[in-house]
């Protein structure tokens, strides 16, 4: 299983997946299938009804739902066919290449979605707080502008942490104890001095968690004051509810996202798979429930062009 040659390269890596077991694997298939298949069906649904309904394409919240949906379904893709692969093939390797691409992709969509999330949670908070401003607030440029330096900074930050990962020799060995190809697994098979760009990775996380995180708690925590103050009970509980769903899919996400890449490589266990699970799939599966689903608006375009 070592693929190592005589000058320390590595030409592929061997994924051990989530199971051993042929019969666990094939019903992990079959879980899973259903699972990429609900998130494609959800997402891309959700971006097909934002782009058809002018009243949707037009209304800043469902801008930002539409970018929201293409980052869940790109960041579901990366993952999931190569691992419904890995399912029902005994071929579990990867190529150096694929691998690198992997990362940088996986990387590069769940720093879009935590910039996204934060811009929806500023969303909410100017068209609850300030609804008489809410179109002077986010106009159609300020939208554009927004959702555009989500995707650049996506794109810096997944070079950072690529590079990082991939910036010494792997010469202890090309298995990785892992589903995909993530930061942690991979560096610890790095045998070159790991500390400064494991540094550099905490401190970068650290400050995507943290500012994104911030805004949106501080949105919420915001909403919450006014939703508090609403007189009418029905109008309350609606709007409580529909916070308390964003922020639990937002905490499910940040939280298990922070357990992965807040700890040192040596520090990781058997409990960064199943973390690895609810921020990489069942997130992109709940988002379009919680965030469109549960919406009026979303019920009555889809009502319409159903008819």
């Amino acid at each position: 299983k070592m693929f190592i040659s005589s000058n320390h390269t590595i030409n592929k890596f061997v994924l051990l997946g989530l199971a051993e077991s042929s019969d666990v694997q094939l019903l992990l298939f079959g879980v899973f299938l259903l699972i990429y298949v609900f998130t494609l069906l959800g997402n891309i649904g959700m971006m097909t009804l934002v782009r058809t309904d002018p009243h949707l394409h037009n209304t800043p919240m469902y801008f930002f739902l539409h970018h929201l949906s293409f980052t869940d379904a790109c960041y579901s893709t990366v993952i999931m066919p190569n691992l419904l692969v890995s399912f029902i093939s005994r071929n579990k390797d990867i190529s150096f290449a694929g691998c690198v691409a992997q990362l940088y992709s996986f990387v590069f969509f769940g720093i879009v979605e935590c910039y996204l999330l934060a811009i929806m949670a500023y969303d909410r908070y100017a068209a609850v707080c300030s609804p008489l401003q809410y179109v002077v607030m986010l106009p159609r440029t300020v939208c554009v502008w927004l959702v555009s330096t989500s995707y650049l900074l996506g794109f810096l930050y997944a070079a950072i942490y690529t590079g990082c990962t991939f910036g010494g020799p792997f010469c202890n060995s090309n298995i990785i104890n892992h589903f995909f190809c993530d930061i942690g697994p991979l560096m610890k098979l790095s045998c070159s001095n790991r500390f400064l760009r494991e540094k550099v990775i905490f401190a970068f996380v650290s400050l995507n968690g943290i500012s994104t995180g911030g805004i949106i708690l501080i949105s919420y925590l915001y909403i919450l004051s006014t939703v508090l103050r609403m007189r009418s009970v029905q109008s309350r509980s609606k709007a409580f509810n529909t916070c308390a769903s964003h922020l639990m899919v937002t905490s499910l996400f940040y939280g298990t996202g922070f357990f992965m890449y807040l700890q040192p490589s040596t520090s990781h266990n058997g409990l960064d798979k199943l973390a690895a699970v609810f921020y990489t799939l069942v997130t992109p599966l709940l988002n379009p429930i919680v965030y469109s689903l549960r919406n009026r608006e979303v019920k009555e375009a889809f009502m319409k062009h159903m008819k």
